[in-house]
């Protein structure tokens, strides 16, 4: 043994990086990331110290030669390739390939063989800190890679019995590999066992259903296909993936995360393409100059160089006030800055099921690069990769749509990226513990609205129709998704004009009807409420129900507390979670605001409540509320 596991952990570093000096910033880096304590600097001349003496220990105190040697900036560890494994596995799979290129199968056969020769158990196995994750992760990723050319080497030279016993242990190691599946299906077929072959396929679409809800790949579904054809060839699919080199801990030895295009570009590796995962932006934007300035002026104090903190936005404001437009607006004029690449994730705070941090962690590491074999099975093991790829890398990432910061936390980057985070509920958490900059959206201003519905229809048609427009807005509440709903509507009727329109919007259950776009979930007001009224606990819901009959468009604290019969303080929360929620809007200390549109959908909801309960009755239906608040709040 050479001592405690971050001890070890410093082996396997300088291991891995034999050859070149590793600073004590890289160390700190690979042993802790980015929470290593105080100590650390002391702790890593500790490690040191211990490793002299297991692996050199005739050694005396500062000579120049030994196994473990001081440098200018670091240390460095002298040891011939060879007495590496992980180091000699790698060279020895790349070799293999050189050979198989160069028409030498059966040498490349033969020197595979001898790599996976090298493995006793995972690699790192116990090892701690973020540069073993990462190694472990590269290294069992080349390793099933070998396996698959290697399995595909026997099934070519007839070996197809010892082939199914192997390709069937490393299955159940590696169960999603749809290659491996692949290989297993061929060598059945090869033996003479069609019926057992497309058993393998059924177990694997059985297998791949149940975890991901997805269904077997192209290369998969082809093989079964011609095997119920009879219409397979000799050939075996050999995998082109070439072994990647060693990760490391800091920008001077670590691997670009996502490569470069010629033009410098990042790309999402093994594709070609560039990595920039935002949405389209919307074609008309207007009004936010105000916020897009104050992102600039916090960019340009904070700034991106390597080492500063990270730059958090975070916007909320009420539903369809545009925090995506502008979450994306802002994200495509930073681009330029954040060179390494973009990344987008949509959290789905207000749909059904809000999406783990575990599973977007992942997608994310997908994107990075990671294979979905080699992701870590546990949050804190995603979150540790994560920010440890993109440690000191200039990215930009877009969460969509969030929760709340505990949902956030764990996708929080390091370092030189930025991140852009957009949801209803003020993310006042991400304020407090990392200095974001909350941008809260309001309402367009009159000019800006009626803006942007005149260059949504066009100039032919609001001329003329100047004050058809205003009134439009103010009856959307100047809200950008009314607005372009209304803009939508107006473009696909002919006989429709912005005067009749405004007509038929004088009636706001009319209006409540009219704003949304027939088939798309995602384009109606009323279901953009009804997200955040299902996201109110059962005594939030039944005041705002109670508001809606008292037929004040302005409520106020006292009435409020009348109403539920309980005291300040708790009625206050209640009124504070709806101005959360954009259910109602602050107005004044202890005063709030229905707009038209939402007091008329609390009153649908009031109604709704009303009939449930002549059906089912007070006692009932008051426990049918509580149960739904009970799974609401988990």
């Amino acid at each position: 043994m050479v001592g405690p596991p971050k001890q070890r952990a410093l082996l396997a570093l300088l291991a891995t990086q034999q050859g070149s000096v590793v600073g004590p910033g890289q160390i700190i880096d690979a042993l802790w990331g980015p929470d290593a304590p105080n100590t650390a600097l002391n702790s890593v001349h500790t490690y040191v110290a211990g490793l002299r003496r297991a692996l050199d220990p005739a050694r005396r105190g500062r000579e120049s030669d030994g196994v473990l040697l001081s440098r200018a900036g670091g240390y460095e560890l002298c040891l011939p390739p060879e007495a590496v494994d992980a180091v000699l596995f790698v060279r020895q799979c790349e070799e293999s390939r050189r050979l198989g290129a160069r028409g030498h199968q059966q040498a490349a056969f033969e020197q595979l063989g001898q790599a996976l020769g090298l493995w006793r158990g995972d690699a790192l196995a116990g090892v701690p800190g973020p540069f073993a994750a990462i190694e472990r992760s590269r290294l069992r990723e080349i390793r099933f890679s070998a396996a698959e050319d290697w399995i595909a080497g026997m099934i070519s030279a007839g070996r197809r019995e010892e082939a199914i016993v192997v390709v069937g242990e490393a299955i159940a190691q590696e169960p999603l590999r749809e290659r491996l599946r692949y290989l297993l299906m061929l060598a059945l077929y090869r033996s003479g066992r069609q019926a057992h072959a497309l058993q393998a396929y059924g177990d694997a679409r059985a297998h791949l259903r149940e975890e991901l809800g997805i269904e077997p790949g192209t290369e998969l579904r082809g093989l079964h296909a011609r095997i119920l054809a009879g219409t397979v060839d000799d050939a075996v699919p050999r995998s082109s993936a070439a072994p990647a080199a060693p990760a490391a801990p800091s920008s001077g030895a670590r691997r670009d995360m996502a490569g470069r295009a010629e033009d410098g570009r990042p790309v999402i590796p093994g594709s070609g393409l560039t990595m920039c995962q935002f949405p389209s932006r919307a074609r008309t934007f207007v009004g936010r100059e105000v916020e897009i300035e104050q992102a600039r002026e916090v960019l340009a104090r904070t700034g991106t160089e390597r080492g500063r903190a990270t730059p958090i936005f975070v916007i909320d404001g009420p539903p369809g006030v545009g925090k995506s437009a502008l979450a994306l607006e802002l994200g495509y004029e930073l681009r330029a800055r954040f060179p390494d690449g973009q990344l987008y994730a949509d959290l789905a705070g207000t749909g059904d099921r809000p999406r783990t941090p575990f599973e977007i962690l992942g997608k994310l590491l997908e994107s990075l690069g990671v294979s979905r074999a080699a992701l870590p099975v546990d949050l804190d093991g995603r979150a540790t990769l994560y920010r440890s790829l993109l440690h000191e890398k200039r990215v930009l990432i877009l969460l969509d749509d969030a929760v709340d910061t505990e949902q956030i936390k764990p996708l929080v980057p390091q370092g030189s990226a930025c991140l852009i985070v957009t949801g209803r509920r003020p993310q006042r958490g991400m304020v407090a513990r990392y200095g974001a900059h909350r941008i809260s959206l309001k309402p367009l201003e009159p000019g800006p609205a009626a803006e942007l519905l005149g260059e949504l229809l066009g100039r032919e048609v609001v001329s003329g129709n100047e004050d058809a427009v205003r009134r439009l807005v103010e009856q959307c509440g100047r809200i950008p998704l009314g607005i372009r709903i209304t803009a939508a509507a107006l473009q696909e009727d002919a006989d429709a004009s912005p005067e009749r329109l405004a007509a038929l919007y004088e009636d706001p259950v009319t209006r409540l009807d009219l704003l949304a776009v027939a088939g798309e979930d995602g384009m109606s007001v009323r279901s953009s409420l009804t997200a955040s009224y299902r996201a109110l606990p059962a005594t939030t819901a039944h005041l705002f129900r109670l508001l809606s009959r008292t037929g004040l468009a302005v409520v106020e604290v006292p009435e409020s507390g009348q109403l539920l019969g309980v005291n300040r303080s708790e009625v206050l929360r209640h009124l504070e979670l709806l101005a959360d929620l954009g259910l109602l809007a602050r107005v004044g200390a202890g005063s709030y605001r229905f707009d038209d549109l939402t007091l008329t959908y609390a009153g649908e909801c009031a109604e709704a409540e009303w009939v449930l309960s002549q059906r089912l009755g007070p006692a009932r239906l008051k426990q049918v509320v509580a149960d739904q608040d009970e799974l609401r709040t988990g």
